[in-house]
Parts: structure tokens; C-alpha cells; sequence
């Protein structure tokens, strides 16, 4: 009985958080359907494990997010995965009539390196504190300080470039 506990929480905390994972995993790979192939993946694995999970299960996805969008960087061929969940969705967010400095940005963002880019998110888009960023990317503060300060270095480079 227990184990039809967890799978009805999990599926409750899918469905509750599931348009803001995708949305963090689309500004980490800057493709939807992608997205939802890292989503997906990065769940099954929550799922073996969410019986275990102590602290917040949303820090706890959040990481496992990032691992497996590392993970995919490791592979020598990436792979596609199809989704067929109804659990995870995307809906593009330019679609909802953003203004294009958005959309330029999101691209920049998706053009940064995947360690600066993960901390970016993190930081300003999922708005979590440098210690939660630096617990979620198993690195030190400094460390998340220092990816934080190339980033925005990066992005005020490029964007002066492109509106010039």
C-alpha cells in the first residue's frame, strides 16, 4: 500500500511542478523538445529514488535535472528521446507574446557555457540563493559566484554587440 502512497505523491508533484521543469530545462538546453526529453529522463531516475528523498524534493529534481542534462554533454553520440507523458509538457514561452529582447536573451543564455548557464538559471530565472545553486551543482559557493560573475560578464558583452 505504501508503494501506491509514493506513486500517487510523485504523480501529485509532477503534475503540480511539471510547466516550471520544463521551463528550467528549456533555459538550460534552449530547445523544447529537448526539454521535455530531459525532464522525463531526469524523473524516471527521481522516481526510483523518491521514497529515499529527504529535504526539499524540488532542490532534489532541480539537481537531478542538471546532472542528467551534464550527463547527456558526457555522451559521445546525444541521443533523442521521444516523450509520450501526459506529465510533462511544454509550452513555449514565446509563444505567449514575449517581447523579443526575451527571446535574445534566452538565445545568449543558451549560447553561454553549461556550468555558467546552469548557475544563471538557477540564480535569476528559478531565484534560488548562491548556497541552494551551489547544493544543486555539487560545487562550492565560490565556485557559483565565480560562474555567475563569467556569465553576466558574457551576456553584457554580447547584448551590448547585438542591439549596436
Amino acid at each position: 500500500m505504501e508503494e501506491l502512497d509514493d506513486e500517487a505523491d510523485f504523480s501529485a508533484f509532477v503534475l503540480a511542478r511539471q510547466r516550471r521543469l520544463v521551463r528550467f530545462a528549456y533555459l538550460l538546453t534552449g530547445d523544447p523538445h529537448q526539454a521535455e526529453d530531459l525532464v522525463q529522463s531526469a524523473l524516471l531516475k527521481v522516481y526510483r529514488r523518491w521514497n529515499h528523498i529527504t529535504g526539499s524534493p524540488d532542490a532534489y529534481v532541480r539537481a537531478a535535472i542538471v546532472n542528467e542534462h551534464h550527463s547527456w554533454w558526457r555522451r559521445p553520440v546525444r541521443r533523442q528521446e521521444v516523450t509520450n507523458s501526459d506529465l510533462v509538457t511544454f509550452t513555449d514561452p514565446a509563444v505567449a507574446g514575449e517581447p523579443a529582447a526575451d527571446h535574445d536573451l534566452r538565445a545568449q543564455i543558451a549560447a553561454l557555457p553549461r556550468q555558467q548557464r546552469s548557475a544563471i538559471v538557477l540564480r535569476y530565472y528559478e531565484d534560488l540563493t548562491e548556497a541552494q545553486t551551489a547544493e544543486i551543482l555539487g560545487c562550492s559557493v565560490g565556485t557559483v559566484k565565480s560562474h555567475t560573475s563569467r556569465a553576466l560578464k558574457s551576456l553584457r558583452v554580447t547584448m551590448r554587440e547585438a542591439t549596436a
